[in-house]
């Protein structure tokens, strides 16, 4: 058995699927099917059981499997440790970025990161800043740019950016009184829902007859963009918006503002490959106390 059958083997356990499995290793169905009679004939054990469903490990596999992945984590930790002693930055970054993030900021961050360390392998997860954030705190991923406060994490953060909400329209509807137009809403977290509801209770704006309830910002920008109503969206998406801009100030004079912050853990942040990544976002960026 060597590290190509390790790979194969837990990809199949991935994807309980030998089709899929064979795709994501560059070989074919027949290739997989035999190699895993080879395996079972080596060790003289069934590993794995095939049913309409896909296939499943037998007890003996999940023997094997829980060695092998102790393998892989000793393999790891080994070529971190002589890369480490050369001077050379790898290992693995996993990363979970908010939507809006991911869309407006990260792309060119990443690939910056990627050319200056090819050897690190980066796991990038683009979700909803609540689902990141739960992510990060079981453990799934060493950092979380999440959007939003979370004032219940204690542990280190980053600013990363920190820009006003906006109301937007389109030109032709400059003037027009919010409550005459259609309202374009987009799905958002609590804490900017409690946060636009109390903009318009202050600010007295009725609930729009006529609404349309657009799934994520950039269909709501081009919603807007077409006259078709009007919409709440924070600055970091309207780079490329040619309607009008109006940021959102609350009663007592306080602008509705929308922060991005880097989460990581002290001990994540020892490893090279994420200090790396770290000084990257954070290079002109102020670093927050935490408790």
């Amino acid at each position: 058995m060597d590290t190509q059958d390790i790979q194969l083997l837990m990809t199949l356990q991935r994807t309980s699927n030998i089709t899929r499995a064979a795709e994501e290793v560059y070989t074919t169905q027949s290739s997989v099917s035999k190699r895993i009679r080879q395996l079972e004939k080596e060790l003289g054990v069934i590993l794995v059981l095939r049913s309409r469903q896909g296939i499943q490990f037998t007890p003996a596999g999940e023997i094997v499997l829980r060695h092998l992945k102790a393998i892989t984590r000793e393999l790891n930790t080994m070529n971190q440790e002589l890369n480490d002693a050369q001077g050379i930055i790898s290992g693995t970054l996993r990363v979970g970025v908010s939507i809006n993030y991911a869309m407006y900021r990260l792309p060119p961050l990443l690939r910056r990161y990627q050319e200056h360390y090819p050897l690190v392998h980066t796991q990038t997860i683009i979700e909803v800043s609540q689902k990141i954030f739960s992510m990060f705190i079981a453990g799934k991923m060493e950092l979380a740019i999440v959007r939003g406060e979370y004032s219940d994490w204690d542990g280190p953060r980053i600013l990363l950016d920190r820009e006003p909400v906006c109301i937007i329209t389109s030109r032709e509807h400059e003037q027009m009184p919010l409550g005459a137009l259609p309202q374009v809403i987009r799905k958002a977290d609590l804490e900017m829902e409690r946060d636009t509801a109390l903009w318009r209770r202050e600010n007295k704006i009725p609930t729009a007859q006529n609404q349309i309830f657009a799934n994520n910002t950039a269909t709501c920008i081009e919603m807007v963009r077409q006259g078709l109503g009007w919409g709440i969206v924070p600055a970091i998406c309207l780079a490329h918006f040619d309607g009008c801009v109006r940021p959102m100030y609350f009663a007592d004079g306080r602008p509705l503002m929308r922060s991005t912050y880097l989460l990581y853990t002290e001990q994540s942040a020892a490893l090279p490959q994420i200090r790396a990544f770290i000084t990257l976002l954070e290079q002109g960026k102020p670093l927050l106390p935490h408790a």
